[in-house]
């Protein structure tokens, strides 16, 4: 069946993961990071790593995406204890927008404070360039706007409550940070900030489709990121995320461009090195509040 029926996972289902991988590993991370397309090298900066593939890790999904490699790897990040997922899962895998989002939840039984989630988009603002960054500022979430919203199901308060607020789901303090962050590296020339749309996939979007979610606000569309950040901020972390531009969506019907994965993939590779260190120094400025929620 195609996507996998609404399945909830207990709150014992998402420790009994989180048990078995603490069991395997010494580190307890404070950080949880989510590499997107083309973006996993940001795992490879972690030092003394242990690794996990995702076949192996009880109830967690695979991968099925070329650029998703698929793996957690635990380790530390500029000596702060990290995990990153190497690969992300998406609804169009098959998968129910609750199994896509259970690794946040393993995340916060790991105790994991923050999140940092990337994401490669198709710009739709048309000061956006192919190569820009866009810290995500809100999200507008398609799918949960006729029911794919992965908190739908029976609530555990153990996890947050029934009804979270998302008016605050970017944090404002971390986006700050970013910036000052990217100023200092020089990377003011590239760096934006806006609204992100998420969009089912797997197609890519219609130039109709395009012309639509841009006049709703959104500077940016993919297919991912918006289901784990529900979710994220729901169980109480700190969530910051950031967009790769990989390519420009087309809104114009004499256009002969045509959005392809390989654009993504290689555009990913070119700026690889840059994001790599903004979020490396992100991580060694990131102050935890236990209290923030």
């Amino acid at each position: 069946m195609f996507p996998e029926t609404n399945q909830s996972y207990s709150y014992d289902d998402c420790k009994g993961t989180a048990d078995w991988l603490m069991a395997q590993t010494a580190v307890r991370p404070t950080i949880g990071i989510v590499c997107g397309s083309g973006l996993g090298g940001l795992a490879d900066m972690l030092k003394d790593q242990v690794v996990f593939n995702y076949k192996d890790i009880p109830d967690f999904p695979e991968s099925t995406v070329h650029g998703h490699a698929g793996r957690l790897v635990f380790g530390t990040l500029k000596g702060r204890p990290c995990v990153c997922m190497q690969g992300r899962f998406h609804q169009y895998e098959g998968y129910s927008i609750q199994k896509i989002t259970l690794p946040m939840r393993i995340f916060k039984l790991l105790g994991v404070q923050t999140v940092i989630l990337t994401n490669a988009a198709g710009g739709l603002n048309e000061d956006f360039k192919v190569g820009d960054v866009m810290i995500i500022k809100d999200h507008i979430n398609m799918p949960g706007m006729v029911g794919f919203n992965p908190l739908v199901g029976s609530n555990d308060n153990r996890f947050g409550v029934r009804f979270p607020c998302m008016s605050d789901a970017y944090d404002k303090e971390l986006r700050q940070l970013a910036m000052n962050i990217a100023q200092e590296l020089g990377y003011e020339d590239f760096m934006k900030e806006g609204v992100y749309c998420v969009v089912g996939g797997p197609s890519f979007e219609t130039i109709a489709e395009s012309r639509l979610v841009h006049r709703l606000g959104a500077d940016a569309v993919g297919m991912s990121t918006a289901p784990e950040v529900i979710v994220a901020r729901h169980c109480g972390m700190r969530v910051f995320a950031l967009s790769l531009i990989t390519n420009q969506s087309v809104m114009d019907y004499d256009s002969e461009e045509k959005a392809n994965h390989e654009e993504v993939l290689q555009t990913g590779k070119h700026r690889a090195e840059q994001l790599e260190r903004l979020v490396s120094t992100m991580v060694t400025r990131i102050e935890h509040n236990n209290n923030y929620a």
